[in-house]
């Protein structure tokens, strides 16, 4: 679940049909909560995940395809004699390279403070998290996860202390939650396109436009359509539980998309850079920052927010309830949401800033004047904890996966 939200490491192609061995032996489905693709095989050649409570899947998922995270550490920039150094520890799914203006600029305001950053995937945050705290000893001062539903469920489980400081104040209401969780960017999914392909052509501008394109079954983009695999990626999910809210015809869309053969990853940065290259003309559903911090240095990358509806995602920040020091992730959380942090997420680190305070480009204030009521931003709040049921989630998963296979 979840710079990326990154469930699995390495991405990998899925392109339907699959593998003719594995058609031999079962026809096309839905995969195992592994990554491995059955269905309609024999009961002895079914490989099922069967657990007894909802989370022990996600954990073994992790163990089996993520890396271990990643240690930087920021000195404290300078202090007298007599101060004390003091550390943060931060848990964050945000690439080092993205985060690191933001950890500057708060060092920047606090000398005597030095920085201890962990980049970390989605679901190695969640339950590092729960082990250090019921291990009874200390976990991260702070953490940011673009897994919004697994932080809401930190929060939910009383893994989260409160917060109060004046900065939340100038968040939207859908932004924050018990005064635990809060939204920090304001992150549109969006239509990323390879602008050379296009120069001719009509950009789809809607998911209308998207399945009017599709229909042709054109030959020069089989094949060189990617998303997110829903399975692998919880981002990719929890855009999918979106579309299925506010799109009537989504299963028709992806019924589309394994006619014309679309590729399927885990990691949005892979479509990005296959997209902006030309190997792929086109891909669904992307995050906005990555797309729009690519294109910014790369002009072959074309971005679209769908005038249909956009869903706008927020990386969440809490403060852990077995935080070493509370105060000081309460004082990276207020920088965060302060204008000065909000500018720093806008600017080099291309996320859009959520606060309402904060006007000009690259800010939800800016995003809402241009495209008004298309933006569907999804509210933080126990709503998200919906399809962290195993049995809701493997009933909508199912449900993509027949639509992908046509039926």
């Amino acid at each position: 679940m979840i710079v990326e939200p990154r469930d699995i490491v390495e991405p990998r192609d899925i392109v339907e049909p699959r593998d003719n061995a594995i058609e031999n032996r079962c026809t096309f489905g839905d995969r195992d909560a592994f990554g491995i693709h059955w269905i309609r095989c024999t009961v002895a050649e079914r490989v099922r995940f069967k657990l007894s409570f909802v989370f022990v899947f996600v954990i073994i998922f992790f163990t089996a395809f993520s890396a271990a995270a990643k240690e930087y550490r920021f000195p404290a920039k300078a202090a007298g004699a007599d101060e004390k150094i003091l550390t943060l520890n931060i848990y964050s799914t945000v690439d080092i390279e993205i985060a690191r203006p933001l950890i500057l600029a708060y060092q920047s305001t606090r000398y005597q403070t030095a920085v201890t950053y962990h980049d970390i995937q989605t679901l190695e945050l969640y339950d590092r998290t729960i082990r250090e705290t019921q291990n009874g000893g200390v976990t991260a001062d702070i953490i940011l996860s673009s897994a919004m539903d697994l932080q809401i469920k930190l929060a939910n489980d009383g893994f989260a202390q409160s917060w109060s400081g004046a900065e939340a104040a100038d968040l939207p209401r859908w932004a924050h939650w018990r005064d635990e969780v809060f939204g920090i960017t304001f992150e549109p999914a969006v239509i990323i396109y390879n602008k050379p392909f296009f120069a001719d052509k009509s950009v789809p501008k809607s998911r209308g436009d998207l399945m009017a394109m599709l229909e042709t079954n054109s030959p020069d983009w089989f094949g060189r359509i990617a998303t997110y695999d829903a399975e692998r990626s919880g981002l990719g999910f929890l855009f999918l539980a979106r579309d299925v809210e506010h799109f009537k015809d989504i299963w028709r869309l992806y019924r589309l998309f394994g006619d014309n053969g679309v590729k399927l990853y885990s990691r949005s940065q892979a479509i990005i850079d296959r997209v902006a290259n030309g190997r792929f003309v086109l891909g669904y559903n992307l995050l906005g920052s990555y797309a729009a911090a690519h294109s910014a240095r790369d002009k072959r990358l074309g971005i679209i927010l769908p005038e249909d509806y956009t869903v706008v995602m927020s990386r969440i920040a809490l403060i852990p309830r077995a935080a070493r020091n509370p105060k000081l992730g309460g004082s990276f959380l207020s920088f965060m949401l302060s204008v000065a942090g909000q500018k720093i997420i806008a600017g080099p680190m291309h996320m859009n800033a959520v606060s309402r305070r904060l006007p000009g480009a690259n800010t939800a204030l800016a995003l809402r004047a241009k495209h008004g009521v298309s933006l569907r931003p999804i509210r933080v709040g126990p709503g998200l904890l919906v399809y962290l049921d195993r049995a809701k989630r493997q009933r909508l998963l199912r449900r993509w996966n027949a639509a992908l296979a046509g039926k």
